[in-house]
């Protein structure tokens, strides 16, 4: 049941709201509306012109329509006279198929009727950086091997606080908080959820960061690489799949790794198209500076270059860390968080419709290990790669619809021959001003 917003806003002192949308490149986009107003643009949207955001449209395009969600509605901690709402696409009367958050309620839709819920929960990794985007904005923090540094931790401790305080108010359930593998990286988490509900917090969560970090004199950002000799931002994904009656059907205690057969489907489904979802996953040509990475001054990337499974062993792709669920490692920082849920969702359905056999674990260093198995399916090394995975893939075709597919590959591409104009890709040059300027705020 839709909550009645101006009634919220009486009640909370609400006097605006932002009315947000995220488009297919990840870019918030959001409209702020008093709350005498909200009522109306409850029932009829906030008005949109789509070409001039990253969707498949032309100037002509009639007005597009954002019908905000109001079971979303997130009032700002830090200012609490602004309630911050997710929204749907609506157009000529119609859902916007090409829009994330769409996309992924119709992925969700298509696991409802199998009588299934996703449930995930993310790990957000950022850099807290100078205002400039040059370095990172903790000149201390020098450690070769800075993870979980206490120090570096503590001096962060005012921004760190901040955001898990607006956490614990907006009842997420954070759990802990560390400071990461590259210098000037953080990463915090919370709990889990429905993946749609995941999939906004994911959302709000980003920009949380960015606001508490400016309100501080600094900057965060949750691009994937950055810093070319420091690990790349990550954002990995823990899933599992519930019934209705709210039963985990991964959860196989008898089993070695404890996952059922329905679990290992699951799993064998997005191995087998995790090639072509890096497109979703890994959106950004940036996002190939972390993917297939030489070693880092830790010591390791932390990131996979080859489409392998484990138990609780982090140089894979997939790792089972306990029973009844897994870790995707895949996706960085860049990705559009509605897309991430749908790719996990619709690689599930077909590997769990066409029982797709995943095959033995390894336990290998995959790091050191990997050139053992040359066997072994590889991930794209470049967006370009990607995309042409994606565009020729059937069973995503068919899964999201071939408008959609064409639609992001379409501006994809457009967005490399911006690159291309400007500058050239290559893992063992710096990291290019391009680079930093289109993908430091995804």
């Amino acid at each position: 049941m839709a909550k009645d917003l101006s009634k919220i806003a009486k009640e909370r002192r609400i006097k605006y709201f932002l009315i947000s949308f995220v488009d297919l490149f990840g870019v918030l986009r959001s409209k702020l509306v008093p709350a005498q107003a909200i009522k109306e643009m409850q029932k009829n949207g906030a008005g949109f012109a789509g070409f001039a955001t990253w969707l498949d449209m032309s100037p002509a395009d009639t007005d597009m329509f954002a019908i905000p969600d109001s079971n979303s509605l997130i009032q700002l901690p830090w200012n609490k006279e602004v309630g911050w709402l997710a929204s749907d696409l609506w157009m000529a009367g119609r859902p916007v198929e090409a829009s994330p958050r769409i996309i992924l309620k119709n992925q969700i839709k298509k696991l409802d009727k199998k009588n299934l819920v996703l449930k995930s929960g993310v790990e957000c990794e950022y850099f807290i950086i100078n205002e400039e985007g040059t370095d990172i904005a903790d000149k201390k923090d020098i450690q070769s091997k800075p993870c979980y540094d206490q120090s570096a931790l503590m001096r962060q401790y005012d921004i760190i606080k901040e955001i898990c305080d607006c956490m614990i108010q907006l009842g997420w359930n954070p759990y802990q908080n560390d400071h990461e593998d590259a210098n000037g990286q953080f990463e915090m988490n919370w709990d889990y959820s429905d993946c749609l509900t995941t999939a906004d917090r994911h959302v709000f969560f980003k920009y949380m960061v960015k606001s508490i970090a400016e309100k501080n004199g600094v900057r965060a950002t949750f691009m994937p690489k950055p810093f070319g000799n420091l690990t790349g931002n990550g954002c990995h994904a823990h899933v599992s799949l519930w019934s209705n009656d709210n039963k985990n059907v991964f959860l196989d205690n008898g089993d070695r790794l404890g996952l059922t057969k329905l679990a290992y489907n699951f799993l064998g489904g997005i191995l087998n198209l995790a090639a072509p979802l890096s497109a979703f996953f890994n959106p950004t040509i940036n996002s190939y500076r972390r993917i297939n990475a030489p070693p880092t001054l830790s010591g390791a990337s932390w990131s996979p270059s080859s489409i392998s499974y484990s138990g609780n062993n982090r140089t894979h792709m997939i790792r089972v860390p306990d029973a009844g669920r897994f870790e995707l490692r895949l996706m960085d920082g860049s990705t559009n968080p509605y897309l991430l849920q749908a790719g996990i969702i619709a690689a599930g359905i077909d590997g769990m419709s066409q029982r797709k056999d995943p095959g033995e674990p390894l336990s290998v260093n995959m790091y050191t290990e990997g050139d053992d198995y040359p066997n072994l399916k590889k991930l794209p090394n470049e967006l370009e790669d990607a995309l042409a995975l994606l565009d020729g893939n059937k069973e995503l075709n068919d899964a999201f619809g071939p408008n959609v597919i064409k639609s992001y590959v379409k501006l994809k591409n457009k967005e490399i021959d911006n690159f291309v104009q400007n500058d050239s890709f290559a893992k063992d040059k710096p990291i290019t001003d391009w680079e930093k300027k289109n993908t430091l705020d995804c």
